[in-house]
Protein backbone atom coordinates (compact mmCIF):
# COMPACT_ATOMS: atom_id res chain seq x y z
CA UNK A 1 0.00 0.00 0.00
CA UNK A 2 1.45 3.42 -0.92
CA UNK A 3 2.64 5.50 1.98
CA UNK A 4 3.68 9.12 2.35
CA UNK A 5 7.27 9.95 1.53
CA UNK A 6 9.35 10.12 4.67
CA UNK A 7 11.03 13.30 3.49
CA UNK A 8 7.64 15.05 3.29
CA UNK A 9 5.72 13.76 6.30
CA UNK A 10 3.41 16.78 6.30
CA UNK A 11 3.16 17.14 2.54
CA UNK A 12 -0.03 17.32 0.45
CA UNK A 13 -0.54 13.53 0.46
CA UNK A 14 -0.87 13.50 4.25
CA UNK A 15 -2.64 16.83 4.56
CA UNK A 16 -5.40 16.28 1.97
CA UNK A 17 -7.26 13.40 3.68
CA UNK A 18 -6.65 14.90 7.11
CA UNK A 19 -8.37 18.15 6.10
CA UNK A 20 -11.28 16.85 4.02
CA UNK A 21 -13.03 14.83 6.73
CA UNK A 22 -13.19 17.53 9.42
CA UNK A 23 -15.00 19.94 7.08
CA UNK A 24 -17.98 17.59 6.78
CA UNK A 25 -19.31 18.34 10.25
CA UNK A 26 -19.24 22.15 10.14
CA UNK A 27 -20.56 22.33 6.60
CA UNK A 28 -23.49 20.07 7.53
CA UNK A 29 -24.24 22.03 10.69
CA UNK A 30 -24.61 25.28 8.75
CA UNK A 31 -26.06 24.20 5.37
CA UNK A 32 -29.25 23.15 7.15
CA UNK A 33 -29.79 26.72 8.37
CA UNK A 34 -31.22 27.80 5.00
CA UNK A 35 -33.02 24.48 4.43
CA UNK A 36 -35.32 24.49 7.46
CA UNK A 37 -38.00 26.58 5.77
CA UNK A 38 -38.21 24.58 2.49
CA UNK A 39 -38.04 21.25 4.34
CA UNK A 40 -40.85 22.38 6.66
CA UNK A 41 -42.92 23.45 3.67
CA UNK A 42 -42.35 20.32 1.56
CA UNK A 43 -42.81 17.81 4.39
CA UNK A 44 -45.66 19.66 6.08
CA UNK A 45 -44.01 19.99 9.49
CA UNK A 46 -43.96 23.12 11.68
CA UNK A 47 -40.73 25.05 12.15
CA UNK A 48 -40.70 24.09 15.83
CA UNK A 49 -40.42 20.44 14.76
CA UNK A 50 -38.00 21.04 11.89
CA UNK A 51 -35.50 22.55 14.34
CA UNK A 52 -34.85 18.96 15.49
CA UNK A 53 -32.90 18.57 12.25
CA UNK A 54 -30.44 21.00 13.78
CA UNK A 55 -30.69 19.55 17.26
CA UNK A 56 -30.39 15.93 16.11
CA UNK A 57 -26.97 16.46 14.57
CA UNK A 58 -25.82 18.56 17.51
CA UNK A 59 -27.02 16.02 20.04
CA UNK A 60 -25.30 13.14 18.24
CA UNK A 61 -22.10 15.17 17.79
CA UNK A 62 -21.92 16.47 21.35
CA UNK A 63 -22.14 12.93 22.74
CA UNK A 64 -20.08 11.19 20.06
CA UNK A 65 -17.09 13.54 19.65
CA UNK A 66 -15.23 12.63 22.88
CA UNK A 67 -16.29 8.98 22.47
CA UNK A 68 -14.77 8.86 18.99
CA UNK A 69 -11.72 10.69 20.30
CA UNK A 70 -11.25 8.04 22.98
CA UNK A 71 -11.63 5.28 20.37
CA UNK A 72 -9.08 7.04 18.17
CA UNK A 73 -6.62 7.19 21.09
CA UNK A 74 -7.09 3.49 21.88
CA UNK A 75 -7.97 1.74 18.60
CA UNK A 76 -6.14 4.01 16.18
CA UNK A 77 -7.28 7.17 14.39
CA UNK A 78 -7.23 5.84 10.83
CA UNK A 79 -9.60 2.97 11.64
CA UNK A 80 -12.05 5.23 13.47
CA UNK A 81 -11.83 7.95 10.82
CA UNK A 82 -12.53 5.50 7.99
CA UNK A 83 -15.54 3.97 9.73
CA UNK A 84 -17.03 7.43 10.22
CA UNK A 85 -16.60 8.33 6.54
CA UNK A 86 -18.50 5.20 5.50
CA UNK A 87 -21.33 6.17 7.84
CA UNK A 88 -21.49 9.68 6.36
CA UNK A 89 -21.74 8.30 2.80
CA UNK A 90 -24.62 6.04 3.84
CA UNK A 91 -26.40 8.92 5.59
CA UNK A 92 -26.15 11.07 2.45
CA UNK A 93 -28.48 8.79 0.47
CA UNK A 94 -30.79 7.89 3.36
CA UNK A 95 -33.44 10.61 2.66
CA UNK A 96 -33.77 9.18 -0.86
CA UNK A 97 -34.46 5.70 0.54
CA UNK A 98 -36.57 6.66 3.58
CA UNK A 99 -39.13 9.31 2.69
CA UNK A 100 -40.67 11.71 5.16
CA UNK A 101 -39.41 13.69 8.12
CA UNK A 102 -38.24 10.58 10.02
CA UNK A 103 -35.82 9.65 7.23
CA UNK A 104 -34.38 13.16 7.10
CA UNK A 105 -33.94 13.26 10.88
CA UNK A 106 -32.28 9.81 10.89
CA UNK A 107 -29.87 11.00 8.20
CA UNK A 108 -28.93 14.06 10.27
CA UNK A 109 -28.24 11.90 13.33
CA UNK A 110 -26.09 9.49 11.31
CA UNK A 111 -24.18 12.41 9.77
CA UNK A 112 -23.55 13.67 13.30
CA UNK A 113 -22.20 10.29 14.41
CA UNK A 114 -20.08 9.76 11.31
CA UNK A 115 -18.55 13.23 11.15
CA UNK A 116 -17.77 13.10 14.87
CA UNK A 117 -14.86 10.78 14.06
CA UNK A 118 -13.13 13.31 11.85
CA UNK A 119 -11.84 16.14 14.05
CA UNK A 120 -10.50 14.09 17.00
CA UNK A 121 -9.02 11.54 14.58
CA UNK A 122 -7.37 14.29 12.54
CA UNK A 123 -5.80 15.84 15.64
CA UNK A 124 -4.53 12.40 16.71
CA UNK A 125 -3.21 11.64 13.23
CA UNK A 126 -1.25 14.90 13.26
CA UNK A 127 0.17 14.23 16.73
CA UNK A 128 1.10 10.67 15.73
CA UNK A 129 2.80 11.83 12.55
CA UNK A 130 4.92 14.27 14.54
CA UNK A 131 6.02 11.48 16.86
CA UNK A 132 6.55 9.08 13.96
CA UNK A 133 9.05 11.33 12.18
CA UNK A 134 10.45 13.07 15.26
CA UNK A 135 9.47 16.57 14.16
CA UNK A 136 7.30 19.23 15.73
CA UNK A 137 3.89 19.84 14.19
CA UNK A 138 3.95 22.70 11.65
CA UNK A 139 1.78 25.54 12.98
CA UNK A 140 0.42 26.07 9.47
CA UNK A 141 -1.05 22.54 9.48
CA UNK A 142 -2.94 23.12 12.73
CA UNK A 143 -4.14 26.45 11.42
CA UNK A 144 -5.11 24.79 8.15
CA UNK A 145 -7.31 22.32 10.02
CA UNK A 146 -9.07 25.17 11.77
CA UNK A 147 -9.27 27.33 8.65
CA UNK A 148 -10.76 24.51 6.58
CA UNK A 149 -13.44 23.82 9.18
CA UNK A 150 -14.12 27.50 9.76
CA UNK A 151 -14.33 28.43 6.09
CA UNK A 152 -16.70 25.61 5.23
CA UNK A 153 -18.81 26.44 8.27
CA UNK A 154 -19.08 30.04 7.19
CA UNK A 155 -19.73 29.16 3.55
CA UNK A 156 -22.32 26.51 4.51
CA UNK A 157 -25.36 28.83 4.28
CA UNK A 158 -24.17 30.11 0.89
CA UNK A 159 -23.55 26.62 -0.50
CA UNK A 160 -26.80 25.36 0.97
CA UNK A 161 -28.75 28.20 -0.63
CA UNK A 162 -27.18 27.55 -4.06
CA UNK A 163 -27.79 23.78 -3.88
CA UNK A 164 -31.39 24.22 -2.77
CA UNK A 165 -32.09 26.74 -5.52
CA UNK A 166 -30.59 24.46 -8.18
CA UNK A 167 -31.52 20.95 -7.07
CA UNK A 168 -33.83 21.16 -4.05
CA UNK A 169 -33.13 20.53 -0.37
CA UNK A 170 -32.23 16.77 -0.74
CA UNK A 171 -29.01 17.90 -2.44
CA UNK A 172 -27.56 19.12 0.86
CA UNK A 173 -27.54 15.47 1.96
CA UNK A 174 -26.34 13.94 -1.32
CA UNK A 175 -23.31 16.25 -1.48
CA UNK A 176 -21.85 14.28 1.46
CA UNK A 177 -21.49 11.10 -0.61
CA UNK A 178 -18.67 12.15 -2.98
CA UNK A 179 -16.89 14.12 -0.26
CA UNK A 180 -16.87 11.18 2.15
CA UNK A 181 -15.79 8.66 -0.50
CA UNK A 182 -12.93 10.88 -1.70
CA UNK A 183 -11.70 11.33 1.87
CA UNK A 184 -11.96 7.56 2.48
CA UNK A 185 -9.92 6.61 -0.58
CA UNK A 186 -7.22 9.20 0.13
CA UNK A 187 -7.01 8.10 3.77
CA UNK A 188 -6.32 4.49 2.85
CA UNK A 189 -3.84 5.49 0.15
CA UNK A 190 -1.82 8.17 1.91
CA UNK A 191 -2.26 8.05 5.71
CA UNK A 192 0.13 5.71 7.57
CA UNK A 193 -1.56 2.65 9.11
CA UNK A 194 -2.35 2.56 12.81
CA UNK A 195 0.21 -0.22 13.32
CA UNK A 196 2.97 2.41 12.91
CA UNK A 197 1.68 4.69 15.68
CA UNK A 198 4.47 5.94 18.02
CA UNK A 199 2.35 5.54 21.16
CA UNK A 200 2.65 3.20 24.11
CA UNK A 201 0.31 0.19 23.85
CA UNK A 202 -2.62 -0.13 26.24
CA UNK A 203 -1.63 -1.55 29.60
CA UNK A 204 -4.75 -3.71 29.97
CA UNK A 205 -7.69 -5.31 28.19
CA UNK A 206 -9.41 -3.33 25.45
CA UNK A 207 -12.67 -2.80 27.36
CA UNK A 208 -10.75 -1.49 30.34
CA UNK A 209 -8.85 0.97 28.14
CA UNK A 210 -12.04 2.23 26.47
CA UNK A 211 -14.10 2.43 29.70
CA UNK A 212 -17.55 1.53 28.28
CA UNK A 213 -19.23 2.23 31.64
CA UNK A 214 -17.98 5.79 31.64
CA UNK A 215 -19.03 6.25 28.01
CA UNK A 216 -22.59 5.04 28.71
CA UNK A 217 -23.00 7.29 31.77
CA UNK A 218 -21.59 10.27 29.88
CA UNK A 219 -23.86 9.68 26.87
CA UNK A 220 -27.05 9.21 28.91
CA UNK A 221 -26.41 12.16 31.22
CA UNK A 222 -25.40 14.56 28.46
CA UNK A 223 -28.26 13.50 26.18
CA UNK A 224 -30.79 14.06 28.96
CA UNK A 225 -29.35 17.52 29.65
CA UNK A 226 -29.36 18.52 25.98
CA UNK A 227 -32.91 17.35 25.33
CA UNK A 228 -34.02 19.31 28.41
CA UNK A 229 -32.37 22.43 26.97
CA UNK A 230 -34.02 21.89 23.61
CA UNK A 231 -37.47 21.76 25.22
CA UNK A 232 -37.19 24.85 27.41
CA UNK A 233 -40.47 26.18 26.06
CA UNK A 234 -42.19 23.27 27.84
CA UNK A 235 -39.58 22.13 30.38
CA UNK A 236 -39.32 18.40 31.11
CA UNK A 237 -37.98 18.71 34.64
CA UNK A 238 -37.59 14.97 35.09
CA UNK A 239 -34.94 15.06 32.35
CA UNK A 240 -32.97 17.65 34.28
CA UNK A 241 -33.14 15.48 37.42
CA UNK A 242 -32.04 12.45 35.39
CA UNK A 243 -29.15 14.41 33.90
CA UNK A 244 -27.91 15.58 37.31
CA UNK A 245 -28.12 12.09 38.83
CA UNK A 246 -26.45 10.32 35.90
CA UNK A 247 -23.69 12.91 35.48
CA UNK A 248 -22.98 12.73 39.23
CA UNK A 249 -22.68 8.95 38.85
CA UNK A 250 -20.37 9.55 35.88
CA UNK A 251 -18.06 11.73 37.98
CA UNK A 252 -17.96 9.15 40.80
CA UNK A 253 -17.28 6.35 38.30
CA UNK A 254 -14.50 8.18 36.48
CA UNK A 255 -12.69 9.14 39.69
CA UNK A 256 -12.42 5.45 40.58
CA UNK A 257 -11.17 4.25 37.20
CA UNK A 258 -7.45 3.66 36.58
CA UNK A 259 -7.99 4.47 32.87
CA UNK A 260 -11.06 6.75 32.74
CA UNK A 261 -12.91 7.76 29.59
CA UNK A 262 -12.56 11.42 30.69
CA UNK A 263 -9.63 12.14 32.99
CA UNK A 264 -11.40 14.51 35.39
CA UNK A 265 -8.34 14.89 37.59
CA UNK A 266 -6.39 16.08 34.57
CA UNK A 267 -9.09 18.64 33.74
CA UNK A 268 -9.08 19.97 37.31
CA UNK A 269 -5.29 20.20 37.34
CA UNK A 270 -5.04 21.58 33.81
CA UNK A 271 -6.79 24.90 34.31
CA UNK A 272 -5.52 26.28 31.02
CA UNK A 273 -7.26 23.55 29.03
CA UNK A 274 -10.48 23.90 31.03
CA UNK A 275 -10.52 27.66 30.42
CA UNK A 276 -10.03 27.02 26.70
CA UNK A 277 -13.15 24.85 26.74
CA UNK A 278 -15.05 27.65 28.51
CA UNK A 279 -13.92 30.23 25.94
CA UNK A 280 -14.93 27.98 23.09
CA UNK A 281 -18.37 27.50 24.61
CA UNK A 282 -18.96 31.26 24.87
CA UNK A 283 -17.52 32.06 21.43
CA UNK A 284 -19.65 29.45 19.69
CA UNK A 285 -22.74 30.31 21.71
CA UNK A 286 -22.55 33.70 20.00
CA UNK A 287 -21.48 32.31 16.62
CA UNK A 288 -24.28 29.77 16.28
CA UNK A 289 -26.86 32.24 17.51
CA UNK A 290 -25.89 34.33 14.49
CA UNK A 291 -25.73 31.41 12.03
CA UNK A 292 -29.21 30.11 12.83
CA UNK A 293 -30.95 33.14 14.29
CA UNK A 294 -29.84 35.55 11.55
CA UNK A 295 -30.65 33.06 8.75
CA UNK A 296 -34.17 32.41 10.03
CA UNK A 297 -34.78 36.13 10.63
CA UNK A 298 -33.67 37.02 7.09
CA UNK A 299 -36.18 34.53 5.66
CA UNK A 300 -39.03 34.81 8.17
CA UNK A 301 -39.00 38.51 9.07
CA UNK A 302 -37.01 40.33 6.39
CA UNK A 303 -38.65 38.36 3.55
CA UNK A 304 -35.64 36.94 1.67
CA UNK A 305 -35.56 33.57 -0.11
CA UNK A 306 -33.21 30.79 1.05
CA UNK A 307 -30.61 31.49 -1.66
CA UNK A 308 -30.68 35.25 -1.00
CA UNK A 309 -30.39 34.68 2.76
CA UNK A 310 -27.33 32.52 2.10
CA UNK A 311 -25.72 35.15 -0.12
CA UNK A 312 -26.36 37.87 2.46
CA UNK A 313 -24.11 35.90 4.83
CA UNK A 314 -21.29 35.68 2.29
CA UNK A 315 -19.29 38.46 4.06
CA UNK A 316 -19.13 36.22 7.13
CA UNK A 317 -17.46 33.47 5.09
CA UNK A 318 -15.07 35.81 3.28
CA UNK A 319 -13.90 37.77 6.32
CA UNK A 320 -13.68 34.66 8.51
CA UNK A 321 -11.36 33.11 5.93
CA UNK A 322 -9.26 36.26 5.60
CA UNK A 323 -8.91 36.69 9.38
CA UNK A 324 -7.99 33.04 9.92
CA UNK A 325 -5.29 33.19 7.23
CA UNK A 326 -3.83 36.39 8.67
CA UNK A 327 -3.54 34.85 12.14
CA UNK A 328 -2.45 31.38 10.97
CA UNK A 329 1.25 31.82 11.78
CA UNK A 330 0.74 34.05 14.77
CA UNK A 331 2.30 32.70 17.98
CA UNK A 332 0.50 35.07 20.35
CA UNK A 333 -2.72 33.71 21.80
CA UNK A 334 -4.24 36.48 23.93
CA UNK A 335 -4.43 39.45 21.48
CA UNK A 336 -6.45 37.65 18.75
CA UNK A 337 -8.87 36.27 21.35
CA UNK A 338 -9.42 39.71 22.91
CA UNK A 339 -10.02 41.32 19.50
CA UNK A 340 -12.41 38.50 18.56
CA UNK A 341 -14.45 38.94 21.73
CA UNK A 342 -14.72 42.69 21.34
CA UNK A 343 -15.78 42.52 17.69
CA UNK A 344 -18.42 39.88 18.44
CA UNK A 345 -19.70 42.12 21.23
CA UNK A 346 -19.98 45.00 18.76
CA UNK A 347 -21.90 42.71 16.40
CA UNK A 348 -24.33 41.86 19.17
CA UNK A 349 -24.97 45.55 19.73
CA UNK A 350 -25.71 45.96 16.01
CA UNK A 351 -28.24 43.11 16.14
CA UNK A 352 -30.01 44.76 19.08
CA UNK A 353 -30.75 47.77 16.89
CA UNK A 354 -31.49 45.95 13.61
CA UNK A 355 -34.96 45.97 11.99
CA UNK A 356 -36.50 43.96 9.15
CA UNK A 357 -36.70 47.16 7.08
CA UNK A 358 -32.92 47.67 7.23
CA UNK A 359 -31.15 48.27 3.88
CA UNK A 360 -29.17 45.48 2.27
CA UNK A 361 -25.82 47.20 2.90
CA UNK A 362 -26.49 47.17 6.64
CA UNK A 363 -27.42 43.47 6.56
CA UNK A 364 -24.14 42.75 4.77
CA UNK A 365 -22.22 44.85 7.30
CA UNK A 366 -23.69 42.91 10.23
CA UNK A 367 -22.74 39.61 8.60
CA UNK A 368 -19.21 40.87 7.98
CA UNK A 369 -18.68 42.02 11.55
CA UNK A 370 -19.22 38.46 12.79
CA UNK A 371 -16.81 36.95 10.25
CA UNK A 372 -13.59 38.37 11.72
CA UNK A 373 -14.09 37.08 15.31
CA UNK A 374 -14.97 33.62 13.98
CA UNK A 375 -11.67 33.45 12.12
CA UNK A 376 -9.53 34.77 14.98
CA UNK A 377 -11.11 32.70 17.74
CA UNK A 378 -11.26 29.42 15.81
CA UNK A 379 -7.57 29.33 14.87
CA UNK A 380 -6.28 30.66 18.19
CA UNK A 381 -8.38 28.46 20.47
CA UNK A 382 -7.35 25.38 18.50
CA UNK A 383 -3.68 26.33 18.86
CA UNK A 384 -4.21 26.70 22.61
CA UNK A 385 -5.96 23.32 22.79
CA UNK A 386 -3.16 21.50 20.95
CA UNK A 387 -0.54 23.02 23.23
CA UNK A 388 -2.46 22.35 26.47
CA UNK A 389 -3.82 18.80 25.85
CA UNK A 390 -1.78 15.79 27.09
CA UNK A 391 -0.28 14.08 24.01
CA UNK A 392 -1.63 10.63 24.92
CA UNK A 393 -5.15 12.07 25.28
CA UNK A 394 -5.20 14.21 22.15
CA UNK A 395 -8.26 12.53 20.63
CA UNK A 396 -10.33 12.67 23.80
CA UNK A 397 -9.33 16.29 24.51
CA UNK A 398 -10.16 17.31 20.95
CA UNK A 399 -13.51 15.53 21.20
CA UNK A 400 -14.35 17.30 24.46
CA UNK A 401 -13.60 20.63 22.80
CA UNK A 402 -16.19 19.82 20.16
CA UNK A 403 -18.65 18.84 22.88
CA UNK A 404 -18.27 22.33 24.34
CA UNK A 405 -18.97 23.72 20.86
CA UNK A 406 -22.14 21.66 20.44
CA UNK A 407 -23.33 22.47 23.93
CA UNK A 408 -23.10 26.08 22.81
CA UNK A 409 -24.91 25.28 19.56
CA UNK A 410 -27.76 23.55 21.37
CA UNK A 411 -27.92 26.36 23.91
CA UNK A 412 -28.23 28.91 21.11
CA UNK A 413 -30.89 26.77 19.40
CA UNK A 414 -32.88 26.67 22.64
CA UNK A 415 -32.70 30.45 22.97
CA UNK A 416 -33.71 30.94 19.33
CA UNK A 417 -36.69 28.64 19.83
CA UNK A 418 -37.80 30.62 22.89
CA UNK A 419 -37.33 34.04 21.31
CA UNK A 420 -38.69 33.37 17.82
CA UNK A 421 -41.46 30.91 18.67
CA UNK A 422 -43.33 29.97 15.51
CA UNK A 423 -42.29 33.09 13.54
CA UNK A 424 -38.99 35.01 13.53
CA UNK A 425 -39.37 38.65 14.54
CA UNK A 426 -37.36 41.80 15.17
CA UNK A 427 -37.94 41.49 18.92
CA UNK A 428 -36.61 37.93 18.86
CA UNK A 429 -33.51 39.03 16.96
CA UNK A 430 -32.89 41.77 19.52
CA UNK A 431 -33.02 39.19 22.35
CA UNK A 432 -30.50 37.08 20.44
CA UNK A 433 -28.32 40.18 20.14
CA UNK A 434 -28.28 40.58 23.92
CA UNK A 435 -27.28 36.92 24.30
CA UNK A 436 -24.35 37.56 21.96
CA UNK A 437 -23.33 40.66 23.92
CA UNK A 438 -23.23 38.70 27.20
CA UNK A 439 -21.42 35.68 25.75
CA UNK A 440 -18.84 37.81 23.94
CA UNK A 441 -18.14 39.87 27.04
CA UNK A 442 -17.51 36.66 29.00
CA UNK A 443 -15.15 35.30 26.32
CA UNK A 444 -13.25 38.59 26.25
CA UNK A 445 -12.78 38.59 30.03
CA UNK A 446 -11.54 34.98 29.98
CA UNK A 447 -8.94 35.93 27.39
CA UNK A 448 -7.82 39.07 29.21
CA UNK A 449 -7.46 37.37 32.60
CA UNK A 450 -5.94 34.02 31.49
CA UNK A 451 -2.21 34.08 32.28
CA UNK A 452 -1.68 30.82 30.39
CA UNK A 453 -2.23 32.58 27.06
CA UNK A 454 1.40 33.42 26.56
CA UNK A 455 3.16 33.41 23.25
CA UNK A 456 3.68 29.88 21.89
CA UNK A 457 7.28 28.64 22.13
Amino acid sequence: MPRPALDRPFGPRFVAPVLIGPVLNPINTTMISVALVPISRDLGVPTSRAVWLVAGLYLASAVAQPVMGKLADVLGPRRVYSAGLVLVAVAGVLPELWSGFAGVLAARVLIGLGTSTAYPSAMTLIRDQSGRVGRSTPPALLSGLSIASLTTSAVGPVLGGVLIAAFGWPSIFLVNVPLALIALVLTWLWVPPDTTRPVAPSSGPLLRAIDPGGIVLFAVGLAALLVFLLELSSPLWWLLVLAVVVLAAFVAWELRRPAPFVDLRMLVGNGALTRTYARMFLVYLAAYAVVYGYSQWLQGAAGFDADAAGLLQLPTAVLAGVASVLVARNTWLRPPLVVAGMMALAGGVLLVGLASTAPVWLLLLVAGVFGVPQGLASVTNQAALYRQAPPEQTGTAAGLSRTSVYLAAIGSSAVIGLTFGDTPSDAGLHAIGWLIVIASAGATLLAVLDRALRRAP
